[in-house]
């Protein structure tokens, strides 16, 4: 890792050095400005805002990156792979509600709508008890115990 775009290889595409010949730069920067020098710069911006930042937390599933419409145009596609083993639950999943939404306060003052919602979270968006259970913290033998009951 860098502290600035201009200390790796990115220096050519940041109009700091030639480069190399087999690097193209004119379509990324293109994407900036039809300018060369108004794309240097703000590739140079681009870069330099996410120094430090990690697009992690935004990835859903383990596979998408993008805007919310992104999953849920892939809503149906993704339904067709639910039940197959071999892929991570968690990308077979990847359209779920987050259980932040899935728990909004007047579900966590209802007991009863609070383990149906518990239910649901598990058996149909696929999260595991434990996880309901951290999200809850709650220990994850009463989450079992409730969905003994439902």
């Amino acid at each position: 890792m860098v502290e600035a775009p201009e200390a790796y290889t990115c220096r050519a595409t940041a109009g700091r050095e030639s480069g190399y010949s087999c690097l193209t730069t004119s379509w990324v920067l293109g994407q900036f400005s039809g300018k060369r020098t108004t794309a240097e710069k703000e590739y140079r911006q681009f870069v330099g805002q996410g120094i430090g930042k990690s697009l992690w937390h935004e990835v859903r599933g383990q596979s998408i990156l993008g805007e919310e419409s992104l999953g849920d145009a892939l809503v149906d596609h993704l339904r067709k792979y639910q039940d197959v083993p071999e892929i991570a639950r968690s990308q077979r999943y990847a359209h779920r509600p987050a259980l932040e939404k899935l728990f909004p306060e007047k579900v966590l003052n209802d007991k009863q709508k609070r383990n149906r919602k518990i239910a649901e979270a598990i058996e149909k968006y696929g999260y595991t008890q434990r996880a309901v259970a951290d999200h809850l913290e709650m220990h994850f033998t009463y989450v079992s115990q409730i969905m003994r009951k439902q």
